[in-house]
């Protein structure tokens, strides 16, 4: 992975594409391996495609992948199927698992899990294209993503067809369900709510985002919460999205002063579970599968962390249930 930052001089002049303008101050960056491997591209802070037209003064951050393997390879992992037909395929992510190749990780995916399971040969990666072209051959079948820690229900599509039928859906949120549990630190000031923020990069670390209500900037994000109990400090939360927004739920629990037990981006070290890996579960899921007219319901069973957890909140401390007032 590779780092490259320019401030573009103050009597630049010209009206260049930013990737020409790249590969002109530096030869060993050309265009196509900009394209096929670029991973984070801002200009001024603010996230940008290569199209844009340089100006003077600008300040430019990039971060790319080098070593992009030519083909994504098939590999015996087994998977939690929750439901398989001709057109898609519904799994049970496990934690740590990444959804599909890029950024290093290129092996181990659930990409490479699936196309084993459906007997299909390598993906030959491309190079040069589009960029819409080269990230479809990156994720074969994925429609959206789980963070590498999160567990639970995805679906897959395993047909063009299916892709497209439902990739409408999730483009059109209010037709599908997606709901989440989580177990987070704090307790929140109601007992249940609506939250409408913008998502933006967190300017003092890129792998992070912030929720913030006092600008236009980055992407509306759109979440619903309940707090099923607390126990102590902490509280057993339900959380569905009708935005699919990169780290959505957590900065929207942090953003309530509840942040994810074991959430090691926007959480510190928990002094009574200090172990925590993230307790974030996808749980439910509910779509038309391609040629229905009605939904499709799938759940998962609660993950075996959170039941360790839980079991130690409940020995610890008594349940409590918030009032509606709150």
């Amino acid at each position: 992975m590779a780092f490259w930052n320019i401030k573009v001089s103050d009597d630049y002049s010209k009206s260049e594409r930013l990737d020409k303008y790249i590969s002109t101050v530096n030869p060993d960056m050309n265009r196509s391996k900009l394209k096929a491997g670029l991973m984070e591209l801002l200009v001024n802070g603010k996230k940008q495609k290569v199209s844009y037209k340089v100006k003077a003064g600008d300040l430019i951050y990039l971060q790319w992948e080098d070593n992009i393997p030519d083909d994504i390879e098939p590999e015996n992992i087994p998977l939690d199927i929750i439901y398989e037909d001709d057109d898609v395929c519904v799994v049970n992510k496990k934690q740590g698992m990444v959804t599909h190749p890029a950024c290093g990780n290129w092996s181990g995916t659930l990409v490479n899990a699936l196309l084993y399971h459906w007997g299909r040969d390598s993906v030959h990666q491309l190079k040069t294209g589009t960029e819409s072209e080269i990230a479809l051959r990156r994720r074969p079948g994925i429609v959206h993503r789980l963070d590498k820690d999160t567990s639970g229900i995805i679906i897959t599509a395993k047909n063009r067809d299916s892709l497209q039928w439902l990739s409408d859906q999730f483009k059109n949120h209010s037709s599908i369900t997606k709901e989440y549990i989580c177990i987070c630190f704090g307790r929140p000031h109601h007992k249940k709510g609506k939250i409408v923020t913008h998502l933006v990069r967190d300017s003092r670390d890129r792998h992070k985002f912030k929720a913030v209500t006092d600008t236009t900037e980055g992407k509306v994000a759109v979440s619903y919460y309940k707090c099923i109990a607390c126990y102590g400090e902490y509280s057993l939360m339900r959380v569905r999205i009708l935005t699919g927004r990169t780290h959505q739920i957590r900065v929207h629990m942090k953003h309530l002063n509840c942040p994810i037990l074991g959430d090691s981006l926007y959480y510190k070290t928990d002094k009574k579970f200090p172990n925590a890996t993230l307790m974030l579960h996808s749980r439910l899921l509910r779509i038309k599968l391609p040629g229905k007219s009605v939904h499709s319901e799938f759940k998962t069973p609660v993950p075996k962390r959170f039941s360790n957890v839980l079991k130690i909140l409940r020995r610890d401390f008594p349940k409590t249930i918030l009032s509606d007032s709150r």
